[in-house]
Parts: C-alpha cells; sequence; structure tokens
C-alpha cells in the first residue's frame, strides 16, 4: 500500500464570476499545497456555476482558456486536480470534470450523463463515455454529481476497477432541508463506494443557485470522502467554505 495526500476542496462559487472563481480555487490550492496534499478535488462547474444560461455563451472547449489556466496552477504548485466545468464543443454545452497531472497535463475528461435539462434554457447535452485513467497516484476515474445516482452508471464504472473516483457535486435544496439534505448525499457516495468497490471523494459547492427554477436554492457544502470499505475518511462543514486534507491509502500496482 502507498499513502496518497487529497484535498477535498469545498469552495464558495458565484455564478458567471470567472475572475473571482479562478482566485477562490488557487487559494485553496494554496492551502492544499501547505497541507503537502498530493491531488485538490473540486466541485461541479466551479467556473462559472451550474445550470448558468450565461455558460453558452461565456465557456470555452476542452482544451481551452479555462483548462489552460488550470494546467498552470497545477504546474504552479505541482499537484493533481480535478474540477468540475462547462465545457462548449460547437453548439453544445457539456457539464464536464477534468483530471489534470502535477505537469499540467488533461489525463481524462468526463461529460455528465444523467442530467436534469428542465433547470437550464438550452439544457446541458449529456455526455456517454466512462473512462479511467492510469496515473502515479493510481488508476482515477471521474463522474459528476447526479451521475451517483444512476446504478447502471456506477456499474459500468465498477467494471473500469478504479482505485479512487473523484465526483465534482452541485448538491442543492431549498434553505430549510439544511443540513439534513447532506445526510443525502453521504448515503449515495456511500452507495457508489460499495457498488464501485473504490474510495469516493466528493466534494461539493458552497453558494446559492441564480438562474432558473431552482433559484434560491443551496449548495449546502457537507463534502465527503468514503473509503473502499464505505468507512468515512472526511466530512466538510455545513454551509462553509472548507479545505479538508486527509491521507487514503492506495493499492500499489
Amino acid at each position: 500500500m502507498r499513502t496518497i495526500r487529497i484535498a477535498m476542496c469545498q469552495i464558495i462559487c458565484l455564478d458567471g464570476d470567472r475572475s473571482g472563481n479562478f482566485v477562490r480555487i488557487e487559494n485553496a490550492l494554496r492551502e492544499s499545497k501547505a497541507a503537502q496534499a498530493d491531488i485538490a478535488c473540486f466541485p461541479e462547474t466551479a467556473i462559472l456555476g451550474w445550470v448558468n444560461p450565461e455558460a453558452h455563451q461565456k465557456a470555452y472547449p476542452i482544451p481551452g482558456e479555462d483548462t489552460k489556466r488550470l494546467s498552470e496552477l497545477a504546474a504552479q504548485y505541482q499537484m493533481y486536480i480535478c474540477i468540475g466545468l462547462a465545457e462548449k464543443s460547437g453548439k453544445n454545452l457539456f457539464d464536464s470534470a477534468v483530471l489534470i497531472d502535477d505537469a499540467g497535463r488533461i489525463l481524462l475528461t468526463h461529460r455528465k450523463i444523467n442530467l436534469l435539462p428542465e433547470l437550464m434554457t438550452p439544457p446541458y447535452t449529456p455526455g456517454t463515455a466512462i473512462a479511467t485513467v492510469a496515473t502515479a497516484l493510481g488508476r482515477i476515474g471521474l463522474l459528476i454529481c447526479a451521475d451517483t445516482f444512476k446504478e447502471e452508471i456506477l456499474t459500468r464504472m465498477a467494471k473500469k476497477k478504479p482505485d479512487l473516483l473523484l465526483v465534482p457535486y452541485g448538491w442543492a435544496a431549498p434553505e430549510n432541508q439544511w443540513p439534513e439534505h447532506g445526510k443525502a448525499m453521504e448515503k449515495v457516495i456511500i452507495n457508489a463506494t460499495r457498488t464501485i468497490g473504490a474510495s469516493v471523494v466528493g466534494a461539493n459547492l458552497v453558494g446559492m443557485i441564480s438562474h432558473g427554477p431552482w433559484t434560491g436554492r443551496l449548495y449546502g457544502g457537507q463534502s465527503v470522502a468514503v473509503d473502499k470499505d464505505g468507512n468515512i475518511l472526511a466530512r466538510g462543514k455545513d454551509r462553509e467554505r472548507d479545505i479538508i486534507v486527509f491521507p487514503l491509502s492506495m493499492a500499489t500496482k
């Protein structure tokens, strides 16, 4: 076994505030580096915000300007980065996530499969592929938020045999459902761990949805990391920015 250090970066995201969100991302990376993290996992659509229709005009391709900046940060801080972001490809907008290594290379891109299309007009385009990648830290897979609701998606990921699954979340609910709503996310993550047979890190946003039918719903934080045996390794604070760095044992191949 080898031990790596993971930073679960539960950050505030303001819809449409690309430059400010990059400031918050870099601040989290700086803290993670000081705590000797090997990899930093960020939430869903952390650059422009989730179900933000402005992303149809503001999002870049992958690779593109946003991933160029993220790659520069990964190389600067010598840290792997997993982060969710909007991806523009032709006329399509994807809710995507990337894994970038500590030299700034994009290793893996995942496009969210299980969408809630009624929350944004026009909606995101669904992805179809599920993949993992062999890295110096182990074999890593990516899913995004509601992907982990679907047993069919989890079963497909299980066949890829990842050592670690990283999941950017945008877990939101009305104010009066917090903090209890965090327990539902925890159950989903534990189920993903048991189905896939890998450790799972789920990093959730903090903030508020500002567009569409869910305007005013809150992202409640309470990020969760679970080892492959279903044991809770780390939890984020309720509705507050939190950078949680913890060790994880990984099998050596």
